[in-house]
């Protein structure tokens, strides 16, 4: 056995260029089997753009990586039937009930008949989402929206999760409860890749990378980052962020920092 293979993810100068401009600037880490992986971040970091990579939907511009034991450039539907993926952007259908949704996206992934339906009774359990099963997506709250999203990234037991900014937008109870969820999870030994922007939240992974303008800037424990990064984290929370990021911007300009 290799050294590589205790790690549920691998990178190695990952890079994503659009043209020009540098998404993810050559960036290296590694994913322990089993553990939570926050990827911290503000909007427009690379975090998005690294998570696409790993999940085989972008192919990268340099560098190399695993997911599973596979390779991101030469294996990726090998990656995608070996992991489960919750994008940014809700992707579920709205017209169609919580639990035709299950249904839908085990035939995606190809579930077996006979492990269809005991499948579904779990997601609907683990989500809390039994009585609602035949209310429709679109009267779900965003909260309950969320928990049938990760429930419909699960139903063939990946043994890695991606969750890419999955409590954007919800309330402070709901990001709880999910939380709750991905903590049940963790403990069945789903190593699960989380990309965020709230400090509070990388403080429940086990181990945080720091990624700003497309660079890793530190990785570790929440507590060995804090450690390495200089003078005060301060967490501004605005429902006006592209006020507040333009604010920012021209304060810059100004020569502030």
């Amino acid at each position: 056995m290799s050294n590589l293979d205790n790690y549920a993810v691998t990178v190695e100068n990952l890079e994503k260029r659009f043209g020009r401009f540098v998404a993810v600037d050559r960036i290296s880490f590694r994913v322990n089997k089993g553990e939570i992986f926050g990827f911290l971040g503000p909007n427009g970091a690379g975090k998005s753009t690294t998570i696409r990579m790993l999940c085989g939907i972008l192919s990268p511009s340099g560098g190399s990586g695993t997911v599973a034991g596979f390779d991101i450039r030469t294996e990726p539907e090998r990656i995608k039937a070996n992991i489960g993926y919750m994008s940014q952007k809700f992707s579920l259908y709205q017209d169609l009930t919580v639990e035709e949704n299950i249904d839908f996206y085990s035939g995606i992934y190809r579930i077996p008949a006979e492990k269809k339906k005991p499948r579904k009774e779990w997601v609907l359990e683990m989500a809390g989402l039994t009585e609602r099963r035949r209310q429709l997506t679109a009267l779900l709250s965003g909260g309950w929206k969320h928990r049938l999203a990760l429930g419909c990234a699960i139903p063939h037991e990946p043994p890695i999760l991606f969750l890419d900014e999955p409590t954007s937008g919800v309330d402070p109870m709901s990001r709880r409860q999910f939380w709750d969820l991905i903590y049940e999870l963790s403990e069945r030994g789903v190593t699960i890749f989380v990309s965020t922007a709230y400090l509070d939240e990388a403080e429940r992974c086990h181990r945080v990378g720091l990624i700003h303008r497309g660079r890793l800037l530190a990785i570790g424990t929440p507590g060995e980052v804090k450690k390495l990064m200089r003078g005060s984290i301060l967490e501004i929370r605005t429902e006006q962020s592209r006020r507040a990021a333009a604010a920012r911007g021209g304060h810059k300009r100004r020569g502030g920092s």
